[in-house]
């Protein structure tokens, strides 16, 4: 019988009114509309379900001895005393356990259960299973999985949440009434979570769906690939741990990143950029993806989007989502594209070039599509070349002309060409480019001022860049700028925008974490700038958006996903003042990879989107906001509210006369100043607050940058107050409106006002409320004396290029190499690992018996190593040179495991951390699992040790780490549980043992897939 049989069969009987073969008879009434969602899709059809309950169940015991028949079921029989599809009513749980008299056979075992929401499902094909595992587990229904891909395709919804505790027996309870009603509560919690999930998944099915898995394919690169889920397809998490280190000045290049993970996949699928193996995974791991599920809000073409319950007070942008006519819009489904301003006919359109995604089987793309965003009518233009699949690239207009810039076509294609798009002739061109060499880069950032491109940052699989590089478009001459001012770090996923003759750029990664600096680029002068600004900064974000409308710069969406993903943080240019305003509708987004195009007064953001283990694959549908009452939301924020401007003769912003004399007049004070950490004429301050106050004023404090986060936070002596360094913009900001500076070193606050927490929810929180609310909580101020006395201790690069300048001096050595210093460094148990890039210049070689002992003094080590990249042979070994020290063994501990090895003979991948912490949080007590790339245990001892796992085989082939690997069970006392199989596990593992198996293994570990399946049970 095929699938159309089945499920016709299958549908007929739950419509049945006769009773089916449950213990029930029927379906249970709360997961009725689940099954009726699921039912109605093409691809699947449900064969049993149950959306969980509560029960006493009584079995008879299990007959031991020598004789007794061993049944192949699992279960004994038996029969509920209690059930309930519905929260349990204590008193009668307890009614039918206490009340019990001779209705059940003496002897019996009594449980008391919990079972969450279980479904089976058949599936048209494997497609549709694993688009349906990556839904539901995104929905909370982790332990979800492909039970069978034989005759039939077949998944399993379900979760964890489950709970079962012995009671006793018949007639012979070993535990009291009140036990068995705190037992029922518990239960009664979980069938509320368990219903919260249910309902999440029915409401992300009904909104986002699951795309039609045996619909024909539509690739625009013509790609003939099986298609797949655009919103949910199920893969392997990945990790690509990148660091940084010393910047070299020639190159402006940091640190090369170590390909290394253990539990990795990364195939050309996603790219690792940001699919399972991407930096943007890492941060998705532990986070909460209830903002993933998105809600059903009916958006017609263009029409304006309206949120219901909205806080009273609170401003925000309105936003519409765009009906696409024209192309599907599947092929808008994109994240790690580029956009920009294009015009056809007079009439300006958003063109999208490039990205990750698109119909059918997600791939890189190269495709360039309009889009009308009045209309909603997607079209793609056919040229007869066009630039080569990509993503991480730019797209930059200039005049008529639309520049792509590098990107990356592959895992170790890194891009350097330059192409060009006439608007007149619809015809992509390669440029031949003259001048200083372009290195290859993604995720770099470009703007244009005038008729050139200035291009900052990105990444090559050498490492980070830190260059500023400028393309002439007239002259098609590439040329790299001197470093001059206060120059950025190296860094990539930032954004950079123009404004006038000035460029603009925020955030980004640096290789070690994200980063919320904020400079300013003069391309009349050459210099940098890091501006100094009030209000509230943007959070650290890396792989974000960022516009100009009018005297506002915008910055919104990026990773890691906060709180205020839905709100977006502008800055006036004018006053140098953060404020932010929420978009209720980018609740239901996921603005990572985004681009965003400023057309008028409308923001279109196009694309954008993630993939990890923990809510599968999402895309974003083009979104239009409202930009045009951002003007009129500033006015209300700076109401009778004093501004701070610093302002020096390097300052961003040209001020008017009239602004100059009035609004920030008498505020100006010298941006030095307001650097030194709090310091006055008479000393550094502090607020003294009572205790209770305290949270309250931190956040405040915090969230508008007062806080001086050079010095503690500390108690005063009597233990009742908590004194909090603030800085000089605050004492300013304060001084003629809000403090009556009294005589001595003290000055109080105004008077008591009342307050509430409440009114800190609010997003846009101004700065006069504020102040009133500081001003409620009878705070003063004090001079900070331990301040004063306190000598600033000396920061370990600070000891190092002392130590190392006078060997320099001493050995007649140019004191240009200490350019090479380390800025960044790593440490593995008792190692200090320092970045491939340091000490590069051979003449280090000379000193180096009287160099590596000073470097270790420096940072307090004994041992000390240079970081080495993963060789790209099949077992993977590291290269880590040992500078200083006896041998490479070491004793690392990360997560309450420990972990010995050879780093100079093994890998060990400090970025996964959190997934190796993932899986140990997983419930394995009862599972077999079979991991295929063990290295020296990554994931075999979180299995073990963490996740309780019944039993682990683990395979691995390279022998440093399976000598590394028999110490580590031994040394975390595991071994009673683990076989190690050496040898190809294509060989050696085992068959049909294993409830789970894990692949992590980069690039990829597709050459082991058909092994995994036939591991499985």
């Amino acid at each position: 019988m095929d699938f159309a049989r089945r499920k016709a069969a299958a549908l007929a009987a739950l419509s049945s009114p006769a009773p089916d073969k449950s213990p029930k008879g029927g379906v249970d009434a709360p997961i009725a509309p689940l099954l009726e969602v699921l039912n109605s899709h093409p691809d699947l059809f449900t064969t049993s379900s149950c959306s969980g309950r509560v029960s006493v169940l009584a079995q008879p015991q299990e007959v031991q001895g020598q004789g007794a028949a061993k049944s192949k079921k699992k279960a004994r029989g038996g029969g509920w005393v209690y059930v309930s599809h519905d929260p349990a009513d204590p008193d009668a749980v307890v009614e039918q356990l206490f009340g019990l008299s001779g209705s059940r056979a003496a002897g019996d075992e009594l449980v008391f259960r919990f079972e969450p929401m279980i479904v089976a499902v058949e599936c048209r094909n494997a497609a549709a299973a694993a688009a349906l595992v990556a839904a539901a587990i995104s929905a909370g229904f982790r332990e979800s999985g492909i039970t069978s891909l034989q005759k039939r395709a077949m998944v399993a919804i379900r979760c964890s949440i489950r709970m079962e505790v012995p009671l006793g027996q018949t007639g012979e309870l070993v535990v009291y009434p009140e036990y068995v009603r705190y037992l029922v509560r518990i239960a009664n919690s979980k069938m509320k979570a368990n219903k919260k999930r249910m309902g999440g998944f029915l409401d992300l099915l009904q909104t986002k769906g699951l795309s039609g898995s045996s619909a024909g394919s539509n690739n625009c690169n013509g790609s003939n690939s099986q298609p797949v889920d655009h919103r949910a397809s199920m893969g392997r998490e990945v990790k690509i741990p990148s660091r940084k280190g010393a910047k070299n000045i020639d190159e402006y290049l940091v640190t090369k990143r170590r390909n290394g993970g253990s539990n990795c996949h990364s195939d050309d699928r996603g790219d690792s950029e940001i699919g399972k193996g991407s930096l943007e995974a890492q941060y998705f791991v532990n986070q909460n993806s209830s903002w993933s599920k998105g809600a059903e809000h009916g958006f017609g073409n263009a029409k304006r989007f309206t949120l219901e319950k909205l806080p009273e007070n609170k401003n925000y942008l309105s936003t519409a989502a765009l009906k696409i006519s024209g192309e599907p819009i599947e092929k808008l489904f994109l994240w790690g594209q580029s956009s920009c301003v294009f015009t056809v006919g007079g009439e300006q359109r958003v063109l999208t070039f490039g990205g990750f995604g698109g119909p059918g089987r997600h791939s890189r793309r190269n495709c360039s599509l309009l889009l009308d965003h009045k209309s909603g009518l997607l079209t793609e233009m056919i040229c007869k070349e066009s630039p080569s699949p990509r993503m991480g690239h730019t797209v930059t207009s200039v005049g008529n002309s639309t520049y792509v810039i590098g990107g990356r076509g592959g895992p170790s294609e890194i891009l350097d060409d330059v192409w060009v798009l006439q608007s007149t002739e619809n015809t992509w061109l390669r440029l031949e480019c003259i001048g200083n060499n372009f290195r290859p880069r993604h995720r770099h950032a470009a703007a244009a001022a005038a008729s050139k491109i200035y291009v900052f940052g990105g990444l090559s699989n050498e490492g980070i860049y830190s260059c500023m590089n400028v393309f002439d478009t007239k002259s098609k001459q590439w040329s790299m700028l001197a470093a001059a001012g206060e120059w950025p770090c190296a860094r990539h996923s930032h954004s950079l925008v123009s404004y006038g003759s000035k460029l603009f750029m925020f955030g980004g990664h640096d290789g070690q974490q994200a980063l919320n600096d904020f400079y300013s680029f003069d391309t009349t002068t050459l210099r940098w700038n890091k501006e100094s600004t009030n209000g509230g900064t943007p959070s650290p974000r890396f792989s974000h958006c960022m516009f100009i409308y009018k005297n506002y710069l915008g910055v919104l969406g990026g990773c890691p996903i906060t709180g205020n993903n839905q709100e977006v943080t502008l800055l006036n240019l004018k006053h140098g003042v953060w404020f932010s305003v929420s978009i209720p509708m980018l609740s239901q987004c996921l603005c990572v990879r985004s681009s965003s195009v400023l057309i008028e007064d409308d923001l279109v953001i196009v694309g954008g989107g993630a993939s990890c283990y923990a809510f599968g694959t999402r895309f974003n549908e083009p979104i239009i906001v409202d930009l045009h009452s951002v003007e009129t939301m500033f006015k209300l924020d700076k109401k009778d509210v004093t501004l701070i401007q610093s302002c020096d003769a390097s300052s961003t912003v040209d001020f008017s006369r009239d602004e100059q004399s009035g609004i920030i007049g008498h505020a100006m004070k010298s941006q030095n100043d307001a650097r030194s950490g709090g310091f006055t004429d008479s000393g550094p301050l502090i607020l003294q607050l009572e205790k209770k106050y305290a949270k309250l004023a931190k956040d405040i404090l915090k969230k508008f940058g007062w806080l001086d986060l050079a010095r503690k936070v500390r108690v005063s002596h009597d233990k009742n107050h908590v004194l909090f360094p603030v800085n000089e913009a605050f004492n300013v900001l304060n001084t003629d409106k809000h403090i009556k500076m009294e005589h001595g070193d003290l000055c109080t606050l105004g008077e008591p006002l009342a307050f509430s927490e409440n009114k800190l929810a609010g997003d846009n929180l101004s700065l006069e409320n504020a102040l009133k609310i500081l001003s409620s909580c009878n705070g003063s101020f004090l001079k900070d004396e331990l301040a004063i006395s306190r000598k600033p201790s000396k920061s370990p690069q600070t000891i190092m290029k002392e130590l190392v300048s006078f060997l320099l001096e001493s050995k007649g050595m140019s004191s240009q190499l200490l350019e090479q210093l380390p800025a960044r460094w790593e440490t593995l148990g008792d190692i200090i690992i320092l970045p491939k890039t340091c000490f590069k210049d051979p003449l280090w070689e000379s000193v180096s018996e009287e160099l590596w002992p000073l470097i270790a003094k420096s940072l307090g080590t004994q041992r000390l190593a240079r970081q080495g990249k993963i060789m790209p042979n099949g077992t993977r070994d590291s290269t880590l040179e040992l500078l200083l020290g006896d041998n490479g063994w070491v004793t690392h501990h990360e997560n309450g495991i420990r972990y010995s090895l050879d780093a100079t003979k093994c890998m060990f991948s400090s970025g996964n951390r959190s997934e190796k912490l993932r899986m140990g949080q997983l419930s394995c007590r009862d599972e077999v699992v079979v991991d295929l790339f063990a290295g020296i245990g990554y994931f075999v001892l979180p299995f073990l040790v963490k996740a309780n796992a019944k039993f682990v085989y683990a395979c691995e082939w390279n022998p440093h780490a399976l000598e590394a690997l028999r110490r580590n069970v031994r040394d975390n006392h595991v071994e009673d549980r683990c076989i190690i199989l050496e040898g190809d596990n294509r060989v050696t593992a085992p068959k049909g043992v294993a409830d789970r198996v894990c692949l992590g293994l980069l690039p990829s570990s597709e050459c082991s897939w058909a092994t995994a399946v036939r591991a499985l049970r």
